[in-house]
C-alpha cells in the first residue's frame, strides 16, 4: 500500500509541476501569445488590465496577472487550484 501510495504523490507532484510551468510560461508571455509554439493554457480578461490564466493541464492551476500598460510588465496577484 506504502508503495502505491508514494508512487501516487510523485506523480500528482510532477503534474502539478508541469501544469504550474504552463501557467508560468503563458504568463511570461502573456503580451506576445502568438510567439508562443504550443498554448497551454486558457486566457480570459478579467477587465482593466487583468487576465485569468488557467492551465490546460490536470491539475487545473488557475492565476490572475495584472499588466503594467506602460512596461508591459505581468504581476501575479494570486492562483489557485481549479477543482471540478
Amino acid at each position: 500500500m506504502r508503495i502505491v501510495e508514494v508512487k501516487t504523490i510523485e506523480v500528482a507532484q510532477r503534474n502539478f509541476i508541469s501544469a504550474e510551468n504552463a501557467v508560468s510560461e503563458c504568463e511570461k508571455n502573456l503580451t506576445a501569445l502568438a510567439d508562443l509554439k504550443e498554448n497551454r493554457c486558457f486566457i480570459q480578461s478579467a477587465g482593466k488590465n487583468y487576465w485569468l490564466i488557467s492551465s490546460k493541464e490536470k491539475p487545473a492551476i488557475q492565476v490572475s496577472v495584472f499588466i503594467d500598460e506602460k512596461t508591459g510588465v505581468a504581476t501575479r496577484m494570486n492562483w489557485r487550484q481549479v477543482f471540478e
